[in-house]
């Protein structure tokens, strides 16, 4: 099946998973961790995307953000990209890619699973079985959104702001959301949608979507031609 196009629209939350080639590793360092997320923080203001959640893993990465002009997202990654592939490769005295092909992503619905994207993301950690709580891990997120440590690089959703009333309700009431983990059910569903560029959310979203956009966000019918909606 042919994938889908980029779909990188302005305004709507996406989820994004950049992995290294052949699942290798491309952080292989601290130092390596901290140039990636000072390159993130430049980009993502330059091309105007606004990080919500995020965790770098050993051999890849995931990111919760909303561009704020249809194109920014891709922009974004491919600055940062470049970029950081010229840095590991002198770094290490390597040459060739880094990164598997593109980036994927996703379009997320922002009342029903954005909350659930924030948990999947920085609970990746605690199910690669690196550390027992979120916390314990410094390169993500959730130190900033559970904690209130302070960082440049988070812009919190509307969505976590409806959480309290001040910053300290609004970590008391995130933190009860990592008391269980993520569904298994609700992993298949994340996973899938970023795989394949599909639309995180329900049916209604979904016709919303399509309807505004002109573009399938549904997995196509296994066997049964897909009539193009523009």
């Amino acid at each position: 099946m042919a994938r889908l196009p980029r779909f990188s629209p302005a305004g709507l939350p996406q989820h994004v998973i950049q992995r290294g080639n052949n699942r290798s590793v491309c952080f292989a360092a601290e130092q390596d961790f901290s140039a990636y997320t000072n390159w993130l923080k430049e980009y993502s203001v330059e091309h105007g995307v606004a990080i919500h959640a995020w965790v770098f893993m050993t051999n890849h990465v995931h990111l919760l953000l909303t561009p704020k002009t249809d194109g920014a997202l891709s922009a974004m990654m491919q600055a940062l990209g470049r970029r950081y592939v010229r840095y590991f490769n002198h770094h290490y005295q390597r040459s060739g890619t880094l990164w598997e092909g593109r980036f994927k992503s996703s379009v997320v619905q922002s009342e029903t699973y954005l909350l659930q994207c924030y948990r999947y993301i920085e609970l990746n950690p605690v199910r690669a079985s690196m550390v027992g709580d979120p916390a314990e891990y410094p390169w993500s997120s959730y130190r900033s959104n559970g904690l209130g440590v302070e960082t440049d690089l988070c812009t919190p959703h509307h969505e976590y702001l409806k959480l309290g009333r001040n910053k300290q309700e609004r970590m008391v009431v995130y933190r009860a959301l990592f008391t269980a983990h993520v569904d298994g059910k609700l992993i298949e569903d994340i996973r899938r949608a970023v795989n394949k560029g599909l639309a995180l959310g329900n049916e209604s979203f979904k016709d919303e979507v399509e309807a505004l956009y002109g573009r399938r966000v549904r997995q196509a019918r296994m066997g049964r031609p897909v009539k193009s909606l523009i």
